[in-house]
């Protein structure tokens, strides 16, 4: 496990979202690693238990398992009510995406998919920052995603929302210089998560194409937040990609995305009878 060692002269604490699985799970041990506390938030109580297991008899650190559903609109509020002390850094990593047109999509779903991506991130981040400014000290990793960089037709939606994260990002750590808070924005690509499977995406060109491994890719946000960096883009396609954005018209980037998303025919995940589970 690879260690950035974080400034533990007092002992901090950081809270991660989605950490059940894929990047949220790999935050945590790399949190651990460094002898940093935990709370580790999700909805499946069970894989947080077990994660939290490991933590502690790997690396002797607390960890608090807070088990929710970060789509709720009360969400937020609710899980700050239940910390048992400081959140020294905070990493808004759960999100979830669907593939589909926008027109035959359920209104539920792509609601509670916008409140979790979007909604649970700012306000999280709203609750939490002021305690952090009060400390002159403290770090925030923001997930977004090079889709938020593009229109991404037959997933509209969840593009949209994560052109969301990347600005509101980007724009308060211009808002935190010299206060000792930094928030950093961590835009991966095409990862191996259960993301895709959620997403319906697993069989796209997209993922076919190739995909980095949650361990590097939470390896790179990790160590850019430790430094204070602004943005993160791991991997030199994805950084390749992100560079040619800006280069090709609007309408061809719109087009290239849309193609991306072109599966081997099968059929997609029918909408989920619950709000969507957080996913890294």
């Amino acid at each position: 496990m690879v260690s950035y060692l974080l400034d533990m002269s007092s002992r901090k604490t950081a809270l991660v979202t989605g950490a059940s699985a894929g990047l949220g799970a790999q935050f945590a041990r790399l949190f651990a690693a460094d002898g940093c506390d935990l709370v580790l938030v999700a909805r499946r109580r069970e894989s947080l238990e077990a994660l939290a297991a490991e933590l502690r008899a790997e690396h002797a650190v607390a960890v608090q398992v807070i088990a929710a559903d970060l789509a709720r609109p009360e969400a937020a509020e609710a899980l700050v009510a239940h910390l048992e002390g400081p959140v020294d850094y905070l990493v808004n990593n759960a999100g979830v995406g669907y593939l589909g047109g926008f027109a035959a999509a359920d209104a539920t779903r792509e609601l509670a998919m916008l409140s979790l991506n979007m909604t649970t991130l700012v306000l999280l981040t709203r609750l939490l920052l002021p305690g952090m400014l009060a400390r002159r000290s403290g770090r925030i990793l923001n997930v977004g995603s090079l889709a938020g960089f593009m229109p991404g037709p037959q997933m509209a939606s969840y593009y949209a929302s994560k052109a969301f994260v990347n600005s509101f990002s980007e724009a308060l750590s211009y808002e935190l210089r010299g206060t000792g808070v930094t928030s950093t924005l961590l835009c991966p690509g095409a990862t191996s998560t259960e993301f895709a499977a959620v997403a319906g995406v697993a069989d796209s060109r997209l993922f076919k194409l190739g995909a980095m491994t949650a361990t590097r890719v939470a390896a790179a946000g990790y160590r850019a937040m430790t430094r204070g960096r602004r943005r993160v883009i791991p991997g030199l396609y994805n950084k390749l990609s992100a560079f040619s954005m800006r280069l090709v018209p609007r309408g061809l980037a719109t087009a290239i995305a849309a193609s991306l998303h072109h599966t081997s025919g099968k059929a997609l995940p029918a909408p989920p009878a619950v709000s969507p589970r957080i996913s890294a």
